[in-house]
């Protein structure tokens, strides 16, 4: 494997001679702000594992991929809704008050935020399941098929704790 080496960037002084701090960080209060909202938006799968396993209330994952990518492999227990028919079948398919938790392929896909939007446009409370399909599945969580066989592979060391389910963050 040919590797490139990578070529330095010079410190900005501005920012005391660091790259990250080239640009300051936010202040607290806007950082409080800030991920707040964005938990306000997105889930991970680990917590979506977690709620499927425990039977929580109140959430339904919705698989937003084609009928092809869903009989492929699919998070079990998620319903099936591609993007293109949340406007006309959203409001039936998740209960009122429940919070639909989508997903796509993966972190390479916008598929998840549109269909986000989708629900968003019905009224309806909604998350994105960050890292999508690819990482249920890289991350050792069960996969089913169109079939119904549910299979599990051992966990992505590079991306998942390879003793558990839970990174503990």
């Amino acid at each position: 494997m040919n590797t490139v080496p990578k070529t330095p960037v010079p410190p900005d002084t501005a920012g005391g001679g660091s790259a990250v701090n080239a640009v300051p960080a936010a202040s607290p209060t806007e950082a409080r702000s800030h991920f707040a909202r964005r938990l306000a938006f997105e889930t991970d799968v680990s917590d979506v594992a977690a709620d499927l396993e425990a039977g929580a209330a109140g959430i339904v994952v919705v698989d937003t991929r084609s009928a092809e990518s869903w009989a492929q492999g699919h998070i079990p227990g998620a319903i099936h809704l591609p993007t293109a028919e949340i406007a006309e079948r959203g409001d039936a398919a998740v209960p009122p008050g429940a919070t639909a938790v989508v997903y796509c392929w993966g972190p390479g896909c916008n598929g998840a935020q549109k269909a986000a939007l989708e629900f968003a446009k019905l009224g309806r409370p909604v998350k994105e399941m960050i890292g999508g399909f690819e990482y249920w599945a890289r991350e050792g969580f069960p996969v089913e098929t169109g079939g119904g066989a549910v299979t599990r592979r051992s966990p992505d060391p590079l991306t998942a704790p390879a003793a558990g389910a839970a990174c503990a963050c």
